[in-house]
């Protein structure tokens, strides 16, 4: 992180984000980051459509996103978040550690824009530790903490 913490916000668009972290389609599960504090808090917003290939076995006939899908998604808002906020990223990796405390409220399903507030929690060398909640139309729809680990690349 840089010497000087920024509380200035910014934004991240899709081609950000994939600069920042290695996740592509099928499994790039956000589409912007918005009101990003880099490797402190942002919102990502991940846009459910019906298209989504889970979809076709989760359920057929009653959609739901999975739920370790979306706190897949709350690890991926905070992995570009961390990566965008480190003063050298070039060959680094964000890996998942652990997922605590999740909670799953109520479904996500095809129209949902769901908003992922994501907040570090701690940072301790290279591992850090984020909250996230997915909230869709000022709903709860899930929560958890979670870790993950830099791991720089040879």
């Amino acid at each position: 992180m840089d010497s000087e913490a920024s509380t200035e916000t910014m934004e991240m668009d899709i081609n950000r984000i994939m600069e920042l972290i290695p996740h592509r389609y099928p499994f790039l599960l956000i589409d912007k980051i918005i009101d990003a504090v880099p490797g402190q808090s942002g919102i990502g917003i991940k846009n459910v459509t019906i298209n989504e290939p889970f979809f076709q076995g989760h359920f057929p006939g009653h959609p739901i996103m999975p739920g370790v899908l979306i706190v897949e998604a709350m690890a991926q808002t905070a992995g570009a978040l961390v990566m965008a906020g480190l003063d050298n990223a070039d060959n680094a990796l964000v890996y998942f550690m652990t997922v605590e405390n999740a909670r799953f409220r109520k479904p996500v399903v095809p129209g949902d824009c769901v908003h992922i507030h994501v907040e570090m929690v701690q940072n301790r060398g290279d591992v850090w530790k984020f909250k996230g909640r997915a909230i869709v139309d000022g709903v709860l729809k899930a929560e958890a903490v979670y870790s993950a680990m830099i791991a720089r690349q040879k």
